[in-house]
């Protein structure tokens, strides 16, 4: 079987694009200063600056010549996740975060009454010698934080509750 070309779905505010490597290969991107690129495609240019939003990869928050936008970029595994029902899991308003494994709470980044987007960091916990970041699952607000840094956690007790 040949290697089909990867393709990539990309949602602008709610605006629906389909790319692919060649359309990539066709357009060039040159950093002008750090966050801000100057992108040129058909014999069109247009800066684009990158803007801070959460920590997930695949989403953005860009401004086009000024007028901003929130980018959602999805590969063919997302797309097929999509497909298969999985990105509807998603959407289930998360009520408490709690700890995926035991360890120990090194840093509280989120304060009561907070309003987080999701993927913004709530805390971090080293297990096994490793700091994993734990990340805000949905949009919402902290409603309680229920440990504090130096604590030690078992695995699935409640960390933050979410309003």
């Amino acid at each position: 079987m040949a290697d089909q070309p990867k393709a990539f779905a990309l949602k602008a505010n709610e605006f629906l694009f389909q790319l692919d490597e060649s359309d990539l290969d066709a357009t060039d991107i040159v950093e002008r200063s750090p966050g801000v690129y100057s992108v040129i495609q058909n014999n069109q240019s247009v800066m684009v600056t990158v803007l801070p939003h959460g920590t997930d990869a695949k989403l953005l928050r860009v401004e086009v010549n000024g007028e901003p936008f929130d980018i959602q970029l999805k590969d063919s595994l997302d797309q097929r996740l999509d497909t298969l029902g999985f990105s509807k899991l998603s959407g289930k308003k998360v009520n408490a975060v709690k700890a995926p494994m035991p360890g120990l709470v090194i840093d509280v980044a989120v304060s009561e009454g907070q309003e987080l987007k999701e993927g913004e960091r709530l805390l971090i916990l080293e297990a096994m010698k490793m700091e994993n970041s734990i990340l805000m699952p949905n949009d919402g607000q902290i409603k309680q934080v229920l440990v504090k840094p130096g604590q030690a956690v078992e695995k699935g007790q409640v960390l933050v509750e979410l309003a």
